[in-house]
């Protein structure tokens, strides 16, 4: 789960939101919030980046509650600065071609992108760029992509492979 110092090695971490509350059934789904559990794994699945010397130079959230507050955990446990964290509405809901286009967009002063969202449309993403078959990336799970680009608005046509998939339930 090291990093690769690799300058011509763009990172890219699909992050699902951690686990959300369905307690009140008359909230609205952007508005779920996590439950105890998400409040405990989100820290915790940041703190295993921090062991490994990994950290992001951009944060892209849903602004849904439950990616929004995933985020806001990792920004801190990761002491990164208010300004790295950005939210981006079409994440919620996202198709392929809304990542595709967010991760076009973003600065090349960014080497290591940190994408909050939602299933199904991340691990149908990783899975597509990757070529993995990964059967589900659970709540508060992390894919970690390396792309050989220096350049963000061509990455879909670099070569791309999984760094690592780690979730809460992953104890090694």
């Amino acid at each position: 789960m090291k990093n690769n110092g690799s300058v011509n090695l763009k990172k890219l971490y699909l992050i699902r939101h951690a686990k959300s509350s369905w307690s009140n059934a008359n909230l609205n789904d952007f508005d779920r919030p996590l439950n105890k559990r998400g409040h405990s794994n989100a820290p915790e699945m940041a703190q295993r980046l921090v062991d490994n010397d990994i950290s992001f130079d951009l944060i892209v959230s849903s602004p849904a509650n439950r990616a929004k507050t995933t985020a806001q955990y990792f920004l801190a446990t990761l002491n990164l600065s208010p300004k790295q964290l950005t939210f981006n509405e079409s994440i919620y809901e996202a198709g392929f071609g809304n990542l595709v286009s967010i991760i076009q967009s973003i600065s090349n002063k960014v080497n290591s992108l940190a994408l909050f969202g939602h299933n199904p449309t991340f691990t149908g993403f990783a899975n597509k760029l990757c070529g993995t078959n990964i059967a589900n990336v659970p709540t508060c799970g992390i894919v970690a992509i390396g792309i050989e680009t220096t350049d963000w608005a061509k990455f879909y046509e670099a070569e791309a492979k999984l760094l690592f998939f780690d979730f809460p339930k992953n104890v090694v």
